[in-house]
């Protein structure tokens, strides 16, 4: 692709995607109120904000408004059956306990599937400039300048790495402390067995991250479809394999992405970390 505008001409679905996902970021960038009003969901520390809201309601209105037929499902509760085979799945802050402490690893992320498939997928990290995008069988991308301009677009492929000890991991927590209890444990046993961890705190991220070669490996316990939908697709499209720990199911308990020279490697350490 030579521009953006290539880029969202490959695919029907990318052009209302991109332009929802870039308003979402805009809108939590920019719209950020001095004092976020933070309410609780799971735990007393999984928080969720009026921007969280806001931005999902953003996502809604500008999704189904250019396609009414068609389904969503986001993280906030806003989920709409369709007709036409398509659902958009959004997670519209994603990181928001690192955007509550204006840490900048937080995206907006979109995915469109059809058939419980993703055919596209977006993520915006506005604090970095940057947008990833995916398209089933077809590649992935990166997208500098994402909102500031002018954009440049250049295709993404995972890094390379042929031994897990040299293997640059990055993985997430859960908001129950004994479930972070549970995943310490996992990290402790595979302490000696990479290179080092990163934890970024936003799975679209760490996702993307894997795609531009910034990881070389990604696993975590506890993921929703809607920090999976955008980011697995886009990293898988940049070559990255990505499984359940036990099955062939990105969408089981425990997801594991790596690039393809340590792969299985780090799928059996962690078989053998979990138990």
């Amino acid at each position: 692709m030579d521009d953006l505008a290539d880029l969202l001409s490959s695919h029907e679905l990318l052009p209302i995607g991109w332009a929802a996902a870039v308003e979402a970021a805009l809108f939590l960038r920019d719209e950020r109120p001095s004092a976020l009003q933070v309410d609780t969901k799971s735990t007393a520390v999984d928080a969720v904000t009026e921007m969280d809201r806001g931005a999902e309601a953003l996502l809604i209105t500008r999704l189904l408004g250019s396609r009414p037929q068609d389904g969503f499902l986001g993280e906030e509760g806003g989920e709409r059956p369709g007709t036409s085979g398509v659902r958009w799945v959004v997670d519209p802050l994603d990181g928001t306990v690192n955007y509550l402490y204006r840490i900048p690893m937080w995206s907006v992320s979109v995915a469109a599937e059809i058939d419980e498939q993703s055919v596209i997928g977006i993520v915006v990290a506005p604090e970095f400039d940057e947008a990833f995008v995916g398209i089933a069988g077809a590649g992935a991308w990166l997208v500098r300048g994402a909102l500031s301009g002018p954009q440049s677009v250049e295709p993404m492929a995972v890094g390379e790495c042929a031994t897990l000890e040299m293997a640059m991991v990055a993985t997430g927590f859960g908001y129950s402390s004994q479930r972070r209890q549970e995943q310490a444990a996992v990290m402790l046993a595979m302490a000696g067995q990479v290179r080092d961890f990163r934890r970024m705190g936003g799975a679209a991220i760490d996702f993307c991250w894997l795609a531009r070669g910034r990881l070389d490996g990604y696993y975590e316990r506890g993921l929703a479809r809607w920090d999976v939908a955008a980011g697995a697709l886009i990293a898988q499209e940049a070559g990255a394999q990505i499984s359940g720990l036990w099955g062939e199911s990105v969408y089981e308990e425990t997801m594991v992405a790596a690039v393809p020279g340590i792969a299985q490697s780090l799928r059996r350490a962690l078989q053998t970390a979990q138990g």
